[in-house]
């Protein structure tokens, strides 16, 4: 025993965060260090081999807490609605409840299906596949976490598991239509999430920070936000965060959702009409109206996460428990107990200890955050995963919540250079001498109803002609300058993440396929 917690804390010395870097022993080391060991002694009592998939399968959801949670929490930080730590504590209780609650009696040992265990020739053989495939993966998220890179833990799974496989039973054990799709979801999941995250931000904004009337405006589309968010994320909870056995079709969902969305609208309207006497008609008020509904979205998607993701960590041990002690190898195996009480303290624990560094990342370093920005790409993440589940498009929740990101992002950068645009031509449709009428123009023109605008400097170019005065028609938005950018989008981050997100499926299948043989190597005589 004294051997395998040496080899524990040998295997987990490199999940260090930036802190830990520094100074090498840290109370958090020295804390999952007890767990681990703790773990191993608890399982050791069923055999060596099960007491060391246990650690392999606590170390990776330490790493899943680490590195997946934060994409639940971050915006929610990032834009100021929540302190860390009590997101952070938040989400830990809502990730290890969703898993312990809802995590479900059976799970895919094989993620995704990405590989047919009849074919690999023996239990033994089985066995060390798993455990490779854990460790791997593992070690793949904790470099991850290390660099600061957003990653999808069911991708350095599925990449650990084809890759212990290919190297156990050859290439003829995996599916590659299912690796096809995966491959796929590194387009799809980004453009589906961007794209949805900037069409709620545009439509609020015409609809509410755009008016004059702001505080108006917020009284009548906050109940409604807030309405649509309770809508979306209750259907996404009964879709997604039931076990199986209890699941229910996207019609049924929806439509126990209605009456939670109706019940959220009368509350919200109570709640801002009494809020709205005390606001000022900014901008500012309305991410002050949004900060319960947000608070309240990233409890349930991590709820969600605990429920679905914890299975990336439990079903390859899962399935080797059933291995050990039945002899067989399927693609579902029973959860006993410890295991889904393993994954779930993992994920919790890793989240308190590890998470805070990809929280900043995905909250403020991509690009900056407030609480309009939040909700939309809470919303798009959620909406794109309902979307996917049932149309059969494989997705990925990081890369859809980075790509819900990124179109938040551009969008801004976007808006920002046609506003300065337009600037530049009221300015231009003036003399030098009238400066004065051109910025009264402008006062003017931000207090004229979105709707109007357009109409507004129609009139002011036909006034410029007949003046003969220089109008510059704009055939694109202005370029900005590079302090500009690195303030909306943090463009060198973002290449970063995409080049993890590139080569994680074919790292982990590296590390696990290394991993297996010399596993196979100690053991076989």
């Amino acid at each position: 025993m004294l051997a395998l917690s040496t080899t524990a804390k040998a295997t987990f010395a490199p999940l260090i965060c930036e802190r830990g870097r520094k100074n090498p022993v840290t109370w958090r080391l020295v804390f999952c260090g007890a767990f681990l060991a703790a773990v191993a002694a608890w399982a050791g009592g069923i055999g060596l081999w099960l007491a060391i998939a246990a650690v392999f399968g606590g170390y990776l959801a330490l790493n899943i807490g680490a590195n997946d949670v934060a994409n639940n929490i971050g915006p929610t930080v990032g834009a100021r609605v929540m302190p860390l730590g009590a997101a952070v504590a938040m989400a830990a209780a809502c990730e290890a409840a969703g898993a312990m609650i809802a995590g479900g009696d059976v799970v895919n040992t094989i993620r995704k299906g990405i590989i047919d265990p009849a074919l690999i020739p023996g239990v033994d053989i089985y066995v060390w596949a798993m455990m490779a495939a854990l460790l791997a993966a593992a070690l793949w998220l904790n470099l991850a976490t290390l660099f600061g890179a957003p990653v999808s833990t069911t991708h350095s799974i599925v990449g650990g598991v084809l890759g212990a496989g290919v190297a156990a039973a050859g290439f003829g054990v995996v599916h590659w239509s299912v690796l096809g799709g995966i491959l796929a979801s590194w387009v799809i999941s980004p453009a589906m999430g961007a794209g949805l995250a900037a069409l709620c931000l545009i439509l609020i904004k015409r609809g509410i920070t755009w008016q004059p009337d702001i505080l108006g405006a917020a009284g009548r589309g906050v109940p409604l936000l807030a309405a649509a968010m309770a809508w979306v994320f209750s259907t996404y909870l009964l879709l997604m965060g039931l076990p199986k056995s209890a699941s229910l079709d996207l019609f049924q969902a929806g439509f126990c959702g209605l009456w939670v969305a109706g019940a959220v609208w009368l509350l919200m309207r109570t709640h801002v009409a009494r809020r709205l006497p005390d606001l000022r008609n900014c901008k500012n008020s309305l991410n002050r109206l949004l900060g319960i509904p947000l608070i309240l979205a990233a409890g349930a998607l991590s709820f969600a996460h605990g429920s679905n993701d914890v299975a990336n960590a439990i079903g390859p041990l899962a399935g080797i428990v059933e291995a050990l002690a039945t002899g067989k190898m399927s693609n579902d195996a029973d959860v006993p107990l410890w295991v889904l009480g393993l994954g779930a303290l993992g994920l919790a624990l890793g989240l308190v200890l590890f998470g805070p560094r990809l929280i900043r990342t995905v909250g403020s370093e991509i690009t900056r955050l407030d609480a309009v920005r939040a909700y939309c790409i809470a919303m798009a993440a959620t909406l794109t995963v309902i979307l996917a589940s049932q149309l059969g498009v494989p997705v990925s929740t990081t890369h859809v919540s980075v790509g819900a990101l990124l179109g938040v992002g551009f969008l801004r950068e976007r808006l920002k250079a046609q506003h300065q645009a337009i600037l530049a031509e009221i300015r231009a449709s003036h003399s030098a001498a009238d400066h004065a009428r051109a910025e009264e123009f402008i006062v003017q023109f931000h207090a004229t109803p979105f709707g109007e605008r357009a109409a507004l400097l129609a009139h002011l170019r036909s006034d410029s002609t007949a003046r003969g005065a220089a109008t510059p028609r704009q055939a694109g938005p202005a370029p900005l300058g590079p302090s500009c950018r690195r303030v909306l989008v943090n463009r060198a981050l973002v290449l970063r993440i995409i080049a993890a997100w590139v080569i994680t499926v074919p790292a982990t299948a590296t590390f696990a396929g290394l991993i297996y043989f010399t596993l196979r190597g100690m053991m076989l005589p």
